[in-house]
């Protein structure tokens, strides 16, 4: 019979231990457990929580970015989460990637291809399947927006350039990146995104849009189609 977190000493039960000592104390699976509540007959909060974190396929032990992309059914393999403590932590991933987002996106300026990768890593690089977003910036290269264009399999993305294009032919953008991902962690390019990128190069210059770059994001690696170039005055310039 597992020890139920009500009998444990007041400074080793996590709601306990928070107010006594700041969140900052508390373990990964201490701070789950708070957004679990409750365990089960078998398992504490504290137990289940483990349980979820033994699902992440990471060694760093204070990487918890895998939570993100874990699915409600994944989490509820474990007996004792159900769909309301799935549908909990699956809320709590989704706001730690909005927190992520740029508040103000009027006030970044993207100068260079690390610019783009800082912004999006921690968003994309545990997607399970390939995502494509597109920057939108204006003359002087300041965000102005960032457009979800296409979600792919686990492999590739396809997509016609008018896909990518509507939406900064709408808002008369200057310029624009793509970013996307490759679950594998890899983020060298593929035939496909090269020919891809080509594409809508050529298209975009027709319409008087700068496709500035393409950045591929991996696990904790980018990659730029483009050879990490930085953007200065509109014009590509190698770093």
């Amino acid at each position: 019979m597992p020890v139920k977190v009500k009998d444990l000493p007041p400074s080793e039960r996590p709601y306990e231990k928070l107010a006594l000592y700041g969140e900052a104390k508390l373990s990964n699976a201490e701070l789950l457990a708070i957004i679990i509540k409750t365990g089960t007959k078998e398992d504490t909060s504290i137990g289940l929580a483990q349980k979820v974190l033994s699902l992440g396929d990471t060694r760093d032990d204070q990487d918890l970015a895998f939570l993100q992309a874990l699915s409600i059914e994944e989490l509820m393999s474990i007996k004792g989460i159900g769909k309301v403590k799935a549908f909990q932590l699956k809320a709590v991933g989704e706001l730690t990637k909005r927190m992520a987002r740029p508040t103000n996106s009027h006030k970044i300026a993207i100068t260079r291809s690390q610019d783009v990768a800082n912004l999006l890593m921690q968003e994309l690089k545990n997607e399970k399947r390939e995502i494509l977003k597109l920057l939108i910036l204006n003359s002087k290269n300041f965000l102005l927006k960032i457009v979800d264009v296409a979600v792919g399999g686990t492999n590739h993305i396809s997509l016609e350039p008018k896909h990518v294009l509507y939406e900064p032919i709408k808002m008369q953008a200057a310029n624009i990146i793509l970013v996307h991902n490759h679950p594998s962690g890899d983020p060298n390019p593929s035939n496909a995104d090269i020919l891809m990128t080509e594409r809508i190069h050529e298209v975009a210059d027709i319409m008087g849009i700068n496709l500035l770059d393409h950045i591929i994001i991996g696990n904790d690696k980018f990659k730029s189609i483009f050879k990490n170039r930085a953007y200065q005055n509109n014009v590509l310039r190698k770093e």
